[in-house]
């Protein structure tokens, strides 16, 4: 059998049950700090250890992502942070950086550790790197085409995981500084207005609008389109994806539920038949009605496919 995992955004507990309930294998939960009391502004330690203790009772694996870029002052609470986690027994942390990766080694040493979005693994030498230390799965760039998973897939250790997007937003750009606010305002940088909500437009494609999203985490830029590829599954697999993830961040629980739905019946449609899986098209259809942004294949193809509604 195939060793496939599906696994999704969970912003709540309520999310996470969703998510696994509705075919997803793992989920994994953003902590942008190292706070002992929650794990992020909607998830606490408490509903955590029991969203572990739901997963776990259904054999499926919850993930944390310590997104945060950190400052020299935040390693003084990280280490307590990571012995909490492995005290509730968190099936593994998805982390974005060097030093982190470091502490996590020498405190939690068993740990499963992913180098995550935020890595910028674009190549096999950048996934070896991060193997020789320790790491056991890598999540890819979203710029990285088929024919370059491939080539990393060959020329990387066969223990080595490979997780790709395969639905939802895509990040453009990423910042720590309020520059966008800072602009608009002229107020200090490190302010920001939560009420206020910003679109990037490119001239020569009037009407496409890329939304800006500004947090206590930084600013951060969304593609116009959204992610889909439903139609190419059997591709993603051939090419050494091992996990397939779909990101959830900006949207509803509801949303993500029934977008796991339709990539489940895909994926274990290919498991029962490799030789012979056929794509659905109502499997799309599905798709492009959860949401109203428009979907594109993004860069994994030599010619990108945009599924207009």
């Amino acid at each position: 059998m195939l060793n496939l995992e599906l696994s999704s955004f969970a912003k709540d507990l309520q999310g996470l049950k969703g998510a696994l309930e509705s075919g997803a294998d793992s989920v994994y939960i953003g902590g942008q700090t190292f706070g002992m009391d929650t794990i992020s502004n909607k998830f606490s330690m408490e509903e955590l250890q029991e969203g572990i203790n739901f997963a776990h009772e259904k054999n499926k694996k919850v993930y944390v992502t310590i997104s945060l870029l950190p400052h020299n002052n935040d390693f003084v609470k990280l280490e307590e942070y990571l012995l909490k986690l492995n005290e509730i027994k968190v099936d593994g942390l998805i982390l974005c950086e060097p030093g982190t990766l470091e502490i996590v080694r020498r405190v939690i040493p068993d740990m499963k550790v992913h180098m995550g979005m935020q890595a910028n693994i674009y190549n096999y030498e950048t996934a070896r790197f991060y193997y020789d230390l320790g790491v056991r799965r890598v999540v890819i760039a979203k710029e990285l085409s088929l024919k370059d998973i491939i080539e990393i897939r060959k020329n990387v250790p066969l223990d080595l995981e490979i997780e790709a997007f395969i639905h939802g937003s895509m990040v453009m750009s990423y910042s720590g500084r309020r520059l966008l606010s800072n602009y608009m305002t002229s107020r200090e940088a490190g302010n920001y207005d939560s009420e206020k909500h910003y679109n990037l437009v490119e001239e020569k494609r009037p009407g496409q609008y890329c939304p800006i999203y500004e947090d206590e985490g930084g600013t951060i830029f969304y593609a116009a389109k959204d992610l889909c590829m439903i139609e190419f599954i059997p591709e993603l697999i051939k090419s050494g994806v091992t996990t397939l993830s779909i990101e959830g961040n900006m949207k509803s629980n509801e949303y993500t539920e029934k977008v796991i739905k339709v990539y489940r019946k895909a994926i274990d449609e290919f498991i029962k038949n490799p030789d012979n899986w056929e794509f659905d098209k109502s499997w799309l259809e599905e798709l492009q009605n959860i949401d109203y942004r428009d979907l594109t294949t993004g860069f994994y193809l030599e010619e990108n496919i945009d599924y207009t509604k």
